[in-house]
């Protein structure tokens, strides 16, 4: 079983485009487009002997296998309690670059390489744009990533020590992704949150979980949110497991924002359904900075993927976060303050019975603590 090849599609319009030729946005409005639906995959397609995302390679949809790889994916699941409840906690944050989204950015990269692409531009809260730049190394491909002033110093210095042109901008995150876009026209930009061939990597986050939990769903993933490159590829690699007769249910997604900037919670509280247009909100600055974005790109797939699959939003407090983390650290998971929203839902879900007993419950870590330290150290007053 294989996926066959994709097309570009503008899910506004219903225009479709060859892959051959690399885009970001559709030629006809100007917003961004998908991928058309994979396939899925069955056990017997997984190559067992490669120990990263590719073992699923036929179940991604490029012209050619890829150049350069770096051990993406296939990252440990482990089995552990949150207030006494058994729950399992997926460590993205054991990647190459510190970040789950090195999925994302192996497949675009090695995409963009196979169709002639040698220079890319990026806009990053900071694990984006590492990611790229690792990528881009690895693959000798000129780089180039704006990033907020205030980003966190360790993620700008691992960026330009890839080589990569690390360009700070004034300003909040949606400021950096306008100063992006205006510069789109002198060199590829290669957004993680414009260009689908990202979501065809973090799809293979859902393979992994079907694979290491048994070849069956989860019960529910929890994961942050940021833009929603976790929430969407989730939804796509469960839905072509559904697909393709392997899984019989979607799992619930509950999708997780800090309360001082909860673009897509807003949305979810005010309609809670699919679609809809995005709320104006009042952010302030959060602890996990790397979902800090005010203003949703892909609100129709996120609101989807959550309606779908019967899940949910939540919102937690910086409070909530710093407990969060101070738990994970204390169980032997150093992550960035991001990573700990994620526990501090799992907290709020368990609570609430969202999440029951005897389910199989998934939180997804999603960057390192070695890219936050300073942060740490000041939330939890190590000095």
């Amino acid at each position: 079983m294989t996926s066959g090849e994709a097309k570009y599609l503008n899910p506004r319009t219903g225009a479709e485009w060859p892959t051959d030729e690399p885009l970001w946005r559709a030629p006809d409005d100007g917003g961004y487009v998908n991928l058309s639906a994979g396939g899925g995959l069955g056990p017997r397609d997984i190559d067992r002997g490669e120990l990263s995302l590719w073992r699923y390679a036929k179940a991604l949809r490029l012209a050619a296998p890829p150049i350069a790889t770096l051990g993406e994916g296939w990252t440990p699941l482990v089995h552990t309690t949150w207030g006494e409840r058994p729950v399992w906690f997926k460590c993205e944050h054991l990647m190459p670059s510190g970040s789950f989204k090195d999925r994302g950015t192996a497949v675009m990269l090695n995409y963009l390489h196979q169709a002639g692409v040698e220079a890319v531009l990026e806009d990053s809260s900071g694990n984006a744009g590492a990611s790229v730049a690792t990528y881009a190394a690895a693959l000798g491909m000129r780089c180039r990533v704006l990033v907020p002033a205030s980003a966190p110093a360790p993620k700008k210095v691992q960026i330009a020590a890839f080589g990569a042109e690390v360009v700070a901008i004034e300003g909040s995150r949606d400021d950096v992704a306008a100063a992006a876009e205006a510069e789109a026209e002198r060199m590829f930009y290669a957004s993680h949150n414009r260009q689908p061939h990202f979501l065809e990597g973090t799809k293979t986050l859902a393979f992994e979980l079907w694979e290491q939990i048994g070849f069956r769903a989860p019960d529910a993933v929890v994961a942050p949110l940021g833009q929603g490159s976790n929430i969407m590829g989730l939804h796509i690699g469960f839905e072509e497991l559904q697909a393709a007769g392997e899984i019989e249910r979607l799992p619930r997604i509950y999708a997780v924002q800090a309360a001082n900037c909860a673009p897509y919670h807003a949305v979810w509280q005010a309609r809670g359904e699919a679609g809809g247009e995005a709320v104006e909100i009042a952010a302030k600055p959060t602890l996990a900075d790397g979902i800090a974005l005010a203003r949703p790109i892909r609100l129709a797939e996120v609101m989807a993927a959550l309606t779908a699959t019967g899940g949910a939003t939540v919102a937690v407090t910086e409070e909530d976060i710093v407990t969060s983390l101070r738990q994970l650290i204390g169980k032997g998971f150093f992550v960035e303050p991001t990573s700990a929203v994620a526990g501090a839902a799992l907290t709020r879900l368990i609570a609430e019975d969202a999440v029951r007993q005897g389910e199989i419950v998934v939180a997804v870590l999603t960057g390192s603590g070695l890219k936050a330290v300073e942060k740490i150290g000041q939330a939890l007053g190590l000095g």
